[in-house]
């Protein structure tokens, strides 16, 4: 299996065992896309890989995702993580509990505490999902999440008692007049002891307005039993659920915002935060500066004492201590920029290492290859890295000096030191300290171009 970028496990050997179960089956309709909707991403990460995230996160040793039978895609990229027998299919679709349940056979052994979270909630803090689970090992038989939206609208509500203690959950479609006016809503993720949590689902019933088994049921149930079931709130934009394309850019634009506070407090310069655009495993250590309009993709590093200028996009790439990149560069996956160099603008580097000190400033690709310290590349400078089937490298020697408009044809060495005319195509390796020269000898043919004019002015009269 694939290992999952994801938080690891904490290890506390005296805590209760958790798991978690992952809803995915939506149909996601409402998304209008090819694409699975928990495989969209935000801040440049599935949704999906969100979950799995806040899974690892909560110290959950078991992961459950149950999935559509529709849904091959979403099996497939699950599969990368979880063993086959952690990955079960809800078919049909007959409501959460019914989802829930269908986690049963794989949890059947399991003695320890579950955790109920959406595929298609992506911002839910790991504190968030570690205050449900003290609240099992408390005094709760049941712990919900809980938040106070804006507008409560369609979302279930959470009715408490004198004490708070939460009694039930109303549905929005069977809940009476008063009970709409309750703010305090449920976002659908809760925790239980395992046993328990099934126990509670074999005795829940469809006879509702949808005709659904309600995962929220088991509260009214546990209730009723004479357990404990209790409320941890949280913001509203914490469970933020995507079914819409709107809603995909509210979650972005929440963890935008977060991670833009983030950055700022770890003392990074943003001039212009709201323009500047984060990945979720963007790091950038202090003492950097980013400028306008910078796109931050996902696997990029930056040291300290780095500019990023105006209108660059990076993604996949270190840059190190004092480089300086931009405006309008690109830097793309295995992008190396060495202490001290410049990538200017309209540059574009890809799987390329670039040394310290190295300038490419204007008008440039570099693909697959390496670029010596204090290595000068012209503007116009071409590394012609594929022949239509296969990769090659281009590997610049220290403190060569590559004329602009040249292409270096690769696979091909410039040793240190050397120089390659402009406008030259080199094709053959040039020793260190050597000239290297590809281009056609000059013709001038003195006063051609008056005769040429005269030419043409007489043909016109």
């Amino acid at each position: 299996m694939t290992e999952t970028p994801i938080i690891p496990v904490p290890s506390e050997s005296d805590r209760t065992p958790r798991a978690a179960i992952i809803l995915a089956a939506g149909h996601g309709t409402r998304m209008r896309s090819a694409l699975p909707k928990v495989l969209h991403p935000v801040g440049g990460r599935p949704m999906l890989h969100w979950a799995l995230a806040l899974a690892r996160a909560a110290g959950a040793e078991r992961i459950i995702l149950v999935a559509g039978a529709h849904s091959g895609e979403v099996h497939a990229e699950a599969a990368k993580f979880l063993p086959a027998q952690d990955i079960v299919i809800q078919d049909p679709p007959m409501g959460t509990g019914h989802a829930v349940s269908c986690a049963r056979a794989a949890l059947a052994e399991f003695e320890g505490d579950a955790l109920v979270i959406f595929a298609d909630t992506p911002l839910i803090p790991p504190e968030t999902a570690e205050r449900l689970f003290a609240a099992v090992a408390g005094d709760a038989s049941v712990a919900v999440l809980g938040f106070r939206p804006a507008d409560p609208g369609e979302y279930g509500r959470l009715v408490t008692g004198a004490n708070g203690a939460l009694e039930r959950i109303v549905e929005a479609r069977d809940a009476n007049a008063a009970e709409k006016l309750i703010p305090l809503c449920n976002s659908g993720v809760m925790a239980a002891p395992a046993k328990l949590l099934f126990s509670l689902l074999a005795r829940v019933t469809n006879h509702n307005a949808k005709g659904e088994y309600y995962l929220t049921d088991i509260v009214g149930l546990a209730v009723g039993d004479g357990l404990q079931a209790r409320v941890i709130e949280t913001a509203a934009e914490d469970v933020l659920g995507v079914n819409s394309r709107a809603d995909l850019a509210a979650a972005e634009a929440v963890f935008q915002s977060r991670k833009r506070a983030e950055m700022l407090a770890h003392g990074i310069s943003l001039q212009a935060p709201d323009s500047v655009h984060f990945s979720w495993d963007t790091e950038i250590a202090p003492d950097v500066l980013v400028e306008p309009f910078v796109v931050f993709g996902p696997g990029v590093t930056i040291a300290t004492g780095a500019e990023i200028r105006a209108f660059s996009h990076l993604e996949g790439a270190n840059v190190r201590e004092g480089a300086r990149i931009g405006p309008f560069a690109r830097l793309r996956k295995g992008a190396d920029i060495g202490g001290h160099a410049h990538i200017g603008n309209f540059v574009e580097v890809k799987n390329v290492r670039i040394g310290e000190g190295a300038k490419a400033n204007h008008l440039a690709y570099l693909g697959d290859g390496t670029v010596g310290a204090g290595a000068n590349i012209g503007a116009g400078v071409v590394f012609c890295n594929y022949d239509g089937y296969d990769k090659y490298q281009t590997h610049v020697g220290a403190g060569a000096f590559i004329g602009s408009d040249c292409a270096l044809v690769a696979p091909v060495t410039i040793g240190a030191g050397a120089y390659t005319g402009s406008g030259s195509v080199i094709t053959d390796d040039v020793p260190e300290d050597a000239l290297a020269l590809a281009r056609g000898r000059q013709i001038l043919r003195e006063g051609w171009a008056a005769h040429f004019r005269a030419e043409k002015r007489r043909a016109k009269d």
